[in-house]
């Protein structure tokens, strides 16, 4: 599961690159320790032209990052987790979703501090 997680970041961050491919990029560095008899694995690797990425885990879920710089040489930095609740990514980049107006916020608050009444019915 998480080599086919591995597989398709990369293939993200690849195709963001498809268009802007440095023919020339070098690997920095690399790590990668194989998974272990509990599962346990983790890699890293960086390349010369602007791609990151690092990811641990084990048989319960895995976290990590990747980064890329855009072709209009915008850097973006993603983090994630993926577990049993699914991948959740976070970045600055990604959308949000807006504020809770006021008023709900405050239906919310009243429905907390006066929970129902639940009605026993006889029979």
């Amino acid at each position: 599961m998480f080599k086919i997680l591995i597989l398709i970041t990369i293939l993200v961050a690849s195709a963001v690159y498809a268009d802007n491919i440095d023919k020339d990029a070098e690997i920095l560095s690399y790590k990668n320790d194989e998974a272990d008899a509990d599962g346990n694995f983790n890699y890293a690797f960086e390349t010369s032209n602007g791609i990151q990425q690092q990811e641990a885990g084990n048989i319960q879920g895995a976290a990590g990052s990747y980064a890329f710089v855009s072709p209009e040489g915008e850097k973006f930095f993603i983090s994630y987790t993926a577990d049993e609740n699914g991948f959740q990514p976070s970045g600055d980049h990604l959308p949000t979703p807006p504020p809770i107006p006021e008023a709900i916020l405050r239906s919310l608050e009243y429905i907390a501090a006066h929970p129902p009444q639940q009605i026993i019915q006889k029979k």
